[in-house]
């Protein structure tokens, strides 16, 4: 008799669950899985889009719902928000009972997540372990997260290694590929007329997708860091310009009240989406020109689509990156150089021609098997491996 398989998806993003959304189909419609949904953090915040109801849209009903909300985006109620977190999951948790809880990613709530199910004796599997981001704070909570998890699903190898390399059992780590890129490949895109319907402005040929968020180990002042970015994209009049709102970092509101006014400044040019979504997100890198600031995504998605990125400061320092990302330094000169590189001759070209370091044409399979097959016995018993005999280690 085929024993059914009881999974959790924790989600607290926008951008955690346009990347956990195939993956929860693919295990839905399995016979041996049954997959419950557990959403907090920014799902739930109407300032971020409510972006609870996409997953409900997509067609899962969210089982419990984290309300985590600060007072403020101060690194003290940052704090406190996470510890409401590890309460609200851990009692999702116990009223679910799931066999494993899959996680994706690096952020503070994560790891209060991680917390609460490794406490509770609950396998984790991590997709997206393994990658450096030098700028954030979110870079020491993914090697955490990885301390806690039993079954990492890492998106290049260079990251299966280093996995490895913090003394995980290799035969538990395996290179699917990044996600965000097997979507991008197999999403069918809005056509540019109804995409220009649904955000309410129109996508001209040299039109930027801007995201910046706080670097939370960046020693400068995050206002200081975004009216760098205005400044530099005041340089570009003939780009219409599509803002998203950063996550629900340490003075993230710094930056969503400075995009604000710039929007109200520039009518017609430029628009302001607290979140666009797995569909809107992935069509718009079909028409805008370039993306520009300092997501993740613009490593690891973008150059599957052909596109310019400029990545801007030190937050995604140290990942892997395609040729068609462009880094600069995060003052206003150097940021509107990139830009126009990225808009010129040049710029497109390389990105048309530039290879994608994230990409495995299996990722999905690759990452629905692991999750769904995986020994359960194999998940539950974690053991740190010497990769390297104790006294070698001792005599370095």
């Amino acid at each position: 008799m085929q024993t059914l398989r009881k999974i959790a998806i924790a989600t607290t993003t926008r951008a955690d669950w346009g990347l956990l959304s195939p993956i929860a189909k693919a295990l839905k419609e399995r016979n041996d899985c049954r997959v419950t949904i557990i959403a907090g953090n920014m799902h739930l915040d109407p300032r971020y889009g409510m972006t609870v109801n996409e997953i409900e849209a997509d067609g899962f009903e969210v089982a419990h719902r984290v309300e985590m909300a600060a007072e403020s985006d101060s690194h003290l109620h940052t704090a406190l928000a996470a510890a409401r977190c590890l309460d609200g999951f851990a009692r999702a948790f116990d009223a679910v009972r799931p066999d494993l809880t899959v996680l994706l990613g690096d952020r503070y709530e994560m790891l209060t997540v991680a917390t609460a199910a490794t406490i509770m004796r609950i396998p984790i599997v991590h997709i997206a372990g393994g990658e450096i981001s030098e700028g954030a704070f979110d870079d020491s909570i993914r090697h955490a997260i990885t301390k806690l998890s039993s079954l990492h699903l890492t998106a290049t190898e260079p990251y299966r290694q280093r996995v490895i390399s913090m003394g995980e059992n290799e035969s538990m780590v395996i290179n699917t590929g990044a996600i965000g890129v097997w979507n991008m490949a197999n999403e069918t895109p809005m056509s540019k007329t109804e995409l220009e319907h649904s955000i309410g402005m129109e996508i001209t040929p040299e039109t930027l997708l801007v995201t910046l968020h706080p670097a939370t180990l960046d020693t400068e002042p995050v206002a200081s860091r975004i009216k760098a970015l205005l400044a530099a994209l005041d340089r570009f009049p003939a780009s219409h310009i599509i803002f998203t709102y950063p996550n629900n970092d340490p003075e993230g509101s710094v930056i969503i009240e400075s995009v604000n006014r710039y929007v109200d400044m520039h009518p017609g040019r430029c628009i302001a989406i607290p979140s666009l979504g797995r569909k809107r997100y992935l069509s718009a890198l079909h028409y805008v020109a370039a993306v520009v600031g300092n997501s993740s995504s613009g490593i690891v998605e973008v150059p599957s689509a052909h596109i310019p990125t400029v990545d801007i400061g030190m937050r995604q320092q140290g990942r892997l990156a395609s040729e068609s990302v462009i880094h600069c330094a995060p003052d206003a000169g150097a940021i509107a150089l990139a830009i126009a590189l990225a808009l010129s001759h040049k710029g497109i070209s390389m990105a048309k021609n530039a290879s994608n370091p994230y990409c495995k044409p299996d990722t999905l399979q690759l990452i629905v098997d692991a999750i769904a097959a995986t020994p359960m016995e194999s998940l539950k018993s974690k053991k740190f491996i010497d990769h390297l005999p104790l006294n070698a280690i001792s005599s370095q």
